[in-house]
């Protein structure tokens, strides 16, 4: 970037997939309005691939439902991994359709397009050939193989938002992480700096591709929480004055469609412990490590409403202690495995957590938390059934005593920046009893961030509803001024 960008005037914002499918909202709420010529720029867009694209291209990420990268992994010679390549340019083409109303620039935006799929069809099909002789092993290039099929979205994504940004009058460009046809890969910062090195931030609009292609290769360690990453270092390579994440939504005390419209509370502020324990319930405000870089530059992270412009959002920093101590948020997953390990000779013998801890990374399943006492270890854990039952098998092969039980069970937890209050587990309890909600565990830990507590499946929804009425509007109703103290 050039000097006059050095100090910190500007902001990183990220655009999330499904608001990237809302185009013409976006246009009028976020990307332009009615800002003027000065209020555009200095701003660096990080944006994701368009709704449901990425899991067309990988695979479906709740429901599993393979998509390319999942057919070619496995494909062992079969084209249905090229079908579905086939359909996704299809679906490319088809919001082509409804973003652009100009045949030439649709055109344009379908060139496109076609050379990426095309691209990587030539690609996969060299690969298959090769790994065709034995000296070739498929599995050594699977991970790259993963990279450049997520790329295609976020590429097309881009590109399309400059084109279109570009139709309005605006100074926007393209800026292609994503190492199209590059003979070399360097870090990410470096890749990040080489990008930006000409961009005049006060006249000029990046528009970034949500993957980068770097030596550290994102989605070996972070999957498909990449494009936080991505975020946080570009808000850390040009020192941002803040990063910013755009949701379809704003982060509220709990999910509205529970709870109601009218009983959530927006959170205006909160911390990056809060924002970690939201990340291990599967409500990720940023990846965990992206969260990690803004943290120690000490760039603040602020969560806005994409179609709610003229609301501030939710700031998260790290230094933001609670004024009291109080639960924030109410979240949970409703379908959790308790896997329950006993061994009656497990009593003062070492080895035990460490075993269970190397089969559930071997078979990449996702610990929540986990308890255990004398003789039992219990993990609670996300995954598929599949590779749970592998962990099963391989623990009974090296604990033939062991008796190993495994569940269904939903986890909800009350989370805050300080939630030592006493009164805190008390009313926990209540809450849910007085609702009839049978609780199966607790966890409540030392360190108050998080309160929680472990229901049947079909109490999920309930146990939530309860346990924000019960640890929220409640005391907020208790924190209202009395008629005699107003006197």
């Amino acid at each position: 970037m050039t000097e006059n960008n050095a100090a910190k005037s500007h902001t990183v914002e990220k655009i999330g997939g499904t608001s990237m499918s809302r185009t013409a909202e976006l246009f009028e709420t976020l990307l332009v309005g009615n800002r003027t010529q000065a209020e555009l720029y200095n701003r660096i867009f990080v944006v994701s691939a368009y709704g449901g694209i990425t899991d067309a291209l990988l695979e479906h990420k709740k429901s599993g439902e393979p998509g390319v990268y999942a057919l070619f992994a496995s494909s062992q010679g079969g084209w249905a991994w090229g079908d579905a390549l086939t359909a996704v340019a299809d679906r490319m083409q088809e919001i082509n359709e409804t973003t652009f109303n100009d045949e030439g620039t649709r055109q344009i935006a379908n060139r496109f397009v076609r050379e990426r799929i095309e691209g990587v069809r030539s690609c996969l099909i060299d690969l298959s050939r090769l790994c065709s002789f034995g000296h070739f092993q498929l599995e050594h290039h699977l991970l790259s193989v993963r990279e450049m099929l997520s790329s295609l979205g976020e590429a097309q994504s881009a590109f399309n938002t400059t084109l279109l940004l570009n139709q309005r009058g605006v100074r926007a460009r393209m800026i292609d992480l994503t190492g199209w046809r590059e003979e070399r890969r360097d870090t990410l910062d470096r890749v990040i700096e080489a990008a930006l090195a000409d961009i005049d931030l006060s006249s000029e609009l990046p528009i970034v591709t949500g993957y980068a292609q770097c030596s550290e290769m994102l989605m070996g360690t972070y999957d498909r929480g990449y494009s936080e990453v991505t975020l946080s270092r570009i808000a850390v390579v040009t020192a941002a004055k803040e990063a910013i994440i755009h949701k379809e939504f704003h982060l509220s005390s709990a999910d509205p469609k529970i709870v109601g419209t009218d009983a959530v509370r927006i959170i205006g502020e909160t911390n990056y412990d809060v924002a970690d324990q939201l990340s291990n319930m599967g409500m990720e405000a940023i990846h965990p490590r992206a969260a990690k870089s803004l943290r120690q530059a000490g760039i603040p992270l602020r969560v806005r409403n994409a179609f709610d412009p003229h609301h501030e959002g939710t700031v998260i920093r790290s230094d933001i202690p609670a004024d009291t101590p109080q639960v924030e948020i109410i979240t949970g997953l409703e379908n959790v495995f308790a896997f329950e390990f006993y061994d009656q000779d497990m009593v003062g013998v070492k080895g035990y957590d460490a075993k269970i801890l190397e089969a559930l990374n071997r078979h990449k399943v996702w610990i929540i938390s986990k308890t255990s006492n004398a003789n039992t270890i219990t993990h609670f854990l996300k995954g598929s059934m599949t590779s749970i039952k592998r962990v099963e098998t391989d623990l009974s092969q090296d604990f033939p005593t062991a008796h190993i039980t495994l569940r269904k069970v939903a986890l909800v937890s009350a989370i805050g920046r300080n939630i030592g209050d006493t009164k805190v587990l008390a009313n926990a309890i209540e809450a849910l009893s007085s609702r009839g909600i049978r609780l199966l565990g607790v966890h409540d830990l030392l360190r108050k961030v998080d309160l929680q507590v472990i229901v049947d499946p079909a109490d999920f929804e309930a146990s939530i509803a309860a346990l924000h009425s019960g640890l929220i509007e409640k005391a907020a109703l208790d924190k209202r001024p009395s008629l005699h103290a107003a006197a």
